[in-house]
């Protein structure tokens, strides 16, 4: 008779008590209202117990949700192969329990084949993006950025195709605008796969969403987690006495650069943090909290350098109401 081996890592059992869910549009999908993303902390560059940690520590608090995309890194792919590796070592007994969503779109390799939105590309992209996790199947599949040379067409045949082959269980989009969204919903519908998701930018410093997208999803009934909430950082208390040396905004090449931190940008963040502090809160989480006070968001996708931060975050949903006086005190604080 075989011997059973009790896993090394086990979640903790009151993982789902600490965490809320929210339906997915009007799908049957439930997502966590903070989710991990592996954007950045998760390459070939930075240690690999630290992001095992980090992931053992969102499982344990009910984030089942981990975003990833197939350049993530660096180098490109490396984040992946972070995931699975921790998947492997920790989490693979728990994949049921689990969403995981990987992308492509953006540039992963050298030649016409490996950008943008074409068949072979996606296709190829995932194929790829599985072998490096170990998964069988991604539950999230994404184009990841709209491309105005490919045909619609073609992006969304390929997406619905993916779902048919069994190798995703929903389609998504990411950075679509309104417009564009209602027409790859359409030609999804069409070959009889629903436009699960939309992953769009959104915080107190990018609000375009609210200009049309945020309602087209709703009406749709789409589902919609947002990135960057805390515009890399910068919602944060990390910059509000000037640039650390071992900051985001410090590194070279960093999406978030040094001229980004300005005096105003700062003074902002400072009336923003004396609000928070008057809510119970640190400023992250009241910057998490205001992105998700909106009825169409689903999930917040965050990320984490450290098992304490994305404690830290879950933390926004002691909290998620806001004052009519207090979101009028945000929008003349962001307009100052």
């Amino acid at each position: 008779m075989p011997m059973y081996i009790t896993p090394a890592y086990q979640p903790d059992e009151k993982r789902y008590e600490r965490m809320q869910y929210q339906r997915t549009g009007r799908s049957g999908l439930l997502l966590p209202r903070i989710s991990l993303g592996l954007w950045h902390n998760f390459g070939g560059v930075d240690s690999f117990e630290n992001g095992r940690a980090i992931l053992r520590k969102a499982f344990d608090l009910g984030v089942t949700h981990f975003d990833l995309a197939n350049n993530y890194g660096p180098p490109y792919g490396s984040a992946e192969e972070t995931f699975g590796k921790a998947f492997q070592k920790d989490l693979k007994p728990f994949r049921d329990e689990m969403v995981i969503s990987s992308k492509a779109g953006w540039d992963m390799w050298p030649g016409p084949y490996g950008d943008h939105g074409s068949r072979k590309y996606l296709m190829a992209s995932l194929d790829q993006s599985l072998r490096r996790m170990g998964l069988d199947y991604v539950d999230i599949f994404y184009h990841h950025r709209p491309d105005p040379e490919t045909p619609l067409e073609e992006t969304m045949g390929a997406l619905a195709d993916i779902v048919r082959s069994g190798k995703a269980l929903y389609a998504g989009i990411s950075s679509y605008e309104p417009e564009r969204t209602e027409k790859a919903a359409d030609l999804l519908a069409e070959r009889y796969v629903p436009l699960l998701i939309h992953q769009p930018v959104y915080s107190m410093f990018n609000r375009h969403v609210e200009a049309g997208l945020l309602s087209t999803l709703e009406t749709r009934g789409i589902g919609c987690i947002v990135f960057s909430p805390l515009a890399q950082g910068l919602l944060t208390d990390r910059y509000l006495a000037g640039i650390p040396g071992d900051s985001r905004a410090a590194r070279p090449q960093a999406y978030l650069g040094a001229g980004d931190v300005t005096p105003a940008v700062v003074e902002k963040v400072r009336k923003l943090n004396d609000l928070a502090k008057s809510r119970g809160q640190s400023m992250a989480q009241m910057a998490i909290a205001w992105v998700l006070r909106q009825p169409a968001v689903t999930s917040a996708l965050v990320g984490a350098s450290s098992p304490r931060q994305i404690e830290d975050t879950v933390h926004c949903l002691d909290r998620l109401d806001f004052g009519a006086d207090e979101l009028g005190l945000i929008d003349s604080i962001l307009a100052g």
